[in-house]
């Protein structure tokens, strides 16, 4: 059971790091469920802030970041992107642990499962990169198999 783990990773914050926006979501307290936050404007030049608020509001333990690794396994320009921001992030907040996890077709699959609840594509905007980050959220905490 998480609470008995030394160093439990919940709650956990869920990034999906895009030019423009920025899906986030987070865990419960003992990683059964993930659920959106909100989308953060990159446009106006306080998403790390934010973040780091989220961060200290939500007693955030571990900050899991979707990484867009390509279909062959490497990584590209938008990579380096994410692998930079992170950096920034964790300049800024360094006192807790920062996962990267493959975010391959988590949005496709997050619009899918909007559609499948009855969203259209223009429904969708607002919200995608949240659901991004839930799906990045929920691979993760099945990777980690129960703890």
């Amino acid at each position: 059971m998480t609470t008995n783990h030394p160093n439990p990773p919940h709650p956990a914050l869920g990034i999906d790091h895009g030019e423009a926006r920025i899906g986030v979501a987070a865990t419960d307290d003992f990683g059964i469920l993930a659920h959106p936050v909100e989308t953060i404007d990159q446009t106006k030049g306080d998403a790390i802030e934010r973040i780091a608020r989220l961060v200290e509001i939500r007693k955030i333990r571990t900050l899991i970041v979707g990484l867009p690794v390509r279909m062959d396994g490497s990584e590209g320009n938008s990579a380096a992107k994410v692998r930079a921001f992170a950096g920034l992030l964790r300049e800024r907040i360094s006192n807790i642990q920062l996962v990267f996890v493959d975010e391959t077709l988590t949005t496709a699959s997050a619009a899918a499962k909007l559609r499948e609840a009855g969203r259209k594509a223009k429904q969708q905007k607002a919200i995608i990169d949240q659901a991004a980050a839930v799906e990045i959220l929920n691979n993760w905490m099945e990777s980690l198999g129960g703890q």
